[in-house]
């Protein structure tokens, strides 16, 4: 396998590289989402309940103790519940859009890999073409079909582990970006809550 890759020229390497950053940032972030699909749930209900009863310390401590996306938008909510509803309303925006950045960190890395590597396997085809042909000049014209054959498909070697690179890389970049907005509207959700909850209870 090594000997087949090293056919394809110098850069074999970085599409290989890229196909190593792919993986760690696709299972990183998959064990990530996997550890916060339970933290939270249920709690924005909880802290509503907390509210209606008025109790804002026990309703700050569930938030803050869910080490969660939601605990930690809640908490900063529940933080200035006594100021004026814009006011209320920017923290949550604010809050929100910090924990969708941290959802999404590397995924713009994913995607650009996703976009270089099969350029990297581009550039590695017409390079083998460069020197295939640089062969048939040195050969005076005389075209040996053996030589021409094992230059191109050594050539397009590279163009293909690129693209083999490319299309997971893109199939998984996209998987990610939906979790992502799935969590993003559990945030929504639940601030939709919180703030729903206030207006019932005449504090806003």
């Amino acid at each position: 396998m090594f000997d087949f890759l090293a056919k394809g020229g110098m850069l074999v390497g970085p599409i290989l590289l890229c196909s190593v950053l792919a993986l760690a940032i696709f299972l990183e972030r998959i064990i990530r989402f996997s550890k916060l699909r339970q933290r939270g749930a249920g709690l924005a209900e909880k802290v509503s309940r907390h509210l209606d009863l008025g109790n804002e310390t026990a309703a700050l401590e569930d938030a803050g103790n869910s080490d969660s996306p939601m605990g930690r938008v809640l908490s900063q909510a529940i933080e200035v519940i006594g100021h004026d509803r814009e006011t209320l309303e920017t923290v949550i925006t604010h809050a929100t859009e910090k924990e969708v950045r941290g959802l999404s960190r590397y995924l713009q890395t994913l995607a650009t890999i996703a976009n270089i590597a099969p350029l990297l396997g581009l550039l590695g085809t017409v390079i083998g073409m460069i020197k295939a042909f640089m062969i048939i000049q040195q050969m005076g014209g005389k075209v040996n079909a053996a030589v021409l054959a094992g230059g191109i498909w050594e050539a397009m070697l590279t163009t293909a582990l690129g693209l083999s690179v490319a299309l997971p890389a893109m199939v998984a970049h996209s998987y990610l970006v939906a979790q992502v907005d799935r969590y993003e509207a559990r945030l929504q959700n639940g601030a939709v809550m919180f703030l729903k909850t206030l207006a019932g209870n005449g504090r806003r």
